[in-house]
């Protein structure tokens, strides 16, 4: 196997020399963990310029104040959206999802789709699970040298979701490919338009500016027009056939929006979570043959992967009021990101933060958000995945390496692997 080695902790950057606004910094795989380690250590309460139409953002990169945050929400708004661009309150309103909903909306919302993704639930997956991930490692694995992400990461979560949604697998490829359009709206290997480029202020009213948003909406207005008045147990149809506890019924713009939400989220965070910790097992081979000659450690290894993963660098929160955070004065109005990332190699919270150690144990990784109203709704469905994809995988493989260089996506948002080539040779 391969024993390329990961340093250990990252090499001091200066602090000046730190730009999260900048994603031509995210793409090495190595920039970004410096400049998080430089905030944490000399400024974590750091105000980063933008450039326009920007105007900048407080940028949280310690564990304990990205939870304080994520926890207040009184304080700290989801409202005014939660990705760095920022919007006039009519872009707001028509692009507003869940997401970017606080109070009992918020709740009223989530627990259309709450029930479905309960533990429980999801446990109900598991055979399912099982017989989808060996259909996957089937037909990849023989292939001996591929795309892991292609064949592995990106087709196992997409068919998982195909069936929540009661769609034919012949569907999947499109879901991903509008996953990686809306989601990888900074990288130009994917996007139908860059982000703030001249040419996306035609799609200035769409989520991410993305045009495939629309293909998403039509795709999705489609199945509800199908699915309304039936008795569908699929998540679109609990969708159009039940009020918000609220009281407020879903409006087009709505139900497009979560939508969307169900196909991103469905499908992105998960495949890069799998990705790189195929990745990191690959980097640290002592890992991998201590996970494989002990399956039974594998839930908590799974918790480690996701801390070592953070598929999603940040959030993003909007001050309500002035206050202060690590002696700094936030304004009324401010932009303040929450570094997920970056909480989940806190020194104060994780022992030895840059070692990949598959037995840590309570790894209180903020991966998933961490105790505030935003929780991910899906975390049990992607533990479960990851879980059964690394449990299946292991005990078929007597070595895997890189073939070829990685390639990331260009997104200070997600932190994804576009291509992992790899070399497999079986047990």
């Amino acid at each position: 196997m391969s024993t390329t080695a990961v340093s250990a902790q990252p090499e001091p950057m200066p602090l000046d020399d730190v730009d999260l606004a900048d994603n031509d910094r995210f793409v090495d795989g190595e920039t970004p963990w410096r400049m998080f380690h430089t905030l944490r250590e000399n400024d974590p309460v750091h105000w980063q310029p933008e450039p326009e139409p920007n105007s900048g953002f407080w940028a949280l990169t310690r564990h304990a104040d990205i939870v304080a945050v994520d926890r207040d929400p009184e304080t700290f708004t989801s409202t005014r959206f939660t990705n760095l661009e920022e919007l006039d309150d009519d872009q707001i309103a028509i692009r507003r999802s869940m997401l970017e909903t606080d109070g009992m909306r918020h709740v009223a919302l989530r627990r259309l789709l709450q029930k479905q993704f309960t533990p429980r639930a999801i446990a109900e997956y598991g055979t399912f699970l099982r017989g989808l991930t060996a259909k996957t490692l089937d037909a990849a694995l023989p292939k001996g040298t591929f795309d892991f992400v292609r064949e592995i990461s990106a087709d196992f979560p997409i068919n998982v979701l195909a069936r929540m949604l009661d769609v034919p697998d012949s569907d999947t490829e499109k879901l991903i490919d509008w996953g990686n359009r809306i989601i990888g709206n900074t990288d130009p290997d994917y996007a139908d338009v860059l982000l703030h480029s001249a040419e996306s202020e035609q799609y200035r009213d769409l989520p991410f500016r993305s045009p495939a948003s629309l293909e998403v909406f039509a795709y999705g207005r489609e199945l509800a027009e199908r699915r309304r008045g039936g008795a569908g147990t699929d998540l679109v149809s609990r969708l159009v056939n039940q009020t918000p506890a609220d009281g407020v019924p879903l409006t087009q713009a709505d139900f497009d929006n979560y939508f969307l939400l169900l196909v991103v989220a469905g499908n992105e965070t998960t495949r890069h979570a799998i990705s790189h910790t195929m990745l990191a097992l690959m980097q640290h081979p002592e890992q991998m043959a201590r996970l494989r000659d002990d399956l039974s450690i594998m839930p908590d290894a799974v918790e480690e992967f996701l801390r070592w993963a953070s598929p999603v660098y940040h959030f993003r929160r909007t001050a309500t009021r002035d206050a202060e955070l690590g002696g700094k004065r936030i304004r009324e109005g401010d932009k303040v990101v929450l570094w997920f990332a970056s909480g989940n190699r806190d020194e104060a919270v994780f022992e030895d933060p840059y070692r990949f150690d598959v037995t840590r144990k309570n790894v209180d990784h903020v991966t998933f958000g961490k105790g505030g109203p935003h929780f991910c709704l899906g975390n049990a469905l992607a533990r479960l995945e990851m879980r059964i994809m690394f449990e299946e995988l292991l005990p078929r493989i007597a070595d895997i390496r890189l073939a070829g260089d990685v390639s990331r996506v260009r997104s200070n948002f997600v932190n994804g692997i576009k291509e992992l080539p790899v070399t497999v040779t079986l047990a």
